[in-house]
């Protein structure tokens, strides 16, 4: 149990800088996959999940908002998953296993709950658009995420 408290007492800084590197590396994911949309484009697609259509008609203000909803959105993603480490390594005891099921989880929870329930809403899903998304998002969020909480989970003990 002292091991866990470790962990988590160490967590905030782990959990700051993580969260910007997944963010960012997520980020330029997005903007490679969609080489073709400009990165104004893809930053306002992102601040419509609130804003709605005007998020097209808004200027920098629109982009920067989409680039804060990113990163607060990766960052709610990493503390989840640095949190919780522990308890899927203790079950799974591989970091990659961990980190293909984070990415999954990252995917489930965007495609199916929250752009359904945005100002975006639902929309049909390509079989190939899911399988590049989750692909990224198991390369840029779990594999992230799963190292470095190994690192530090396995340093406490």
């Amino acid at each position: 149990m002292a091991d866990l408290q470790l962990y988590k007492a160490k967590a905030l800084k782990n959990i700051l800088w993580l969260g910007l590197l997944v963010g960012t590396l997520d980020g330029l994911a997005a903007l490679l996959l969609n080489y073709n949309a400009s990165p104004g484009l893809i930053f306002r697609f992102i601040a419509s999940a609130i804003f709605g259509p005007d998020a097209y008609k808004g200027g920098a203000e629109m982009i920067v908002a989409g680039v804060i909803f990113h990163y607060l959105i990766a960052y709610l993603f990493t503390t989840a998953f640095y949190l919780l480490y522990p308890f899927a390594f203790s079950m799974l005891k591989n970091k990659y296993v961990v980190a293909n099921i984070y990415g999954a989880i990252t995917w489930l929870i965007m495609n199916m709950v929250v752009v359904p329930l945005s100002k975006i809403g639902m929309h049909a899903i390509k079989p190939l658009n899911a399988v590049v998304g989750l692909l990224a998002l198991i390369i840029c969020v779990g594999l992230p995420i799963a190292v470095v909480a190994d690192k530090r989970f396995k340093s406490t003990r």
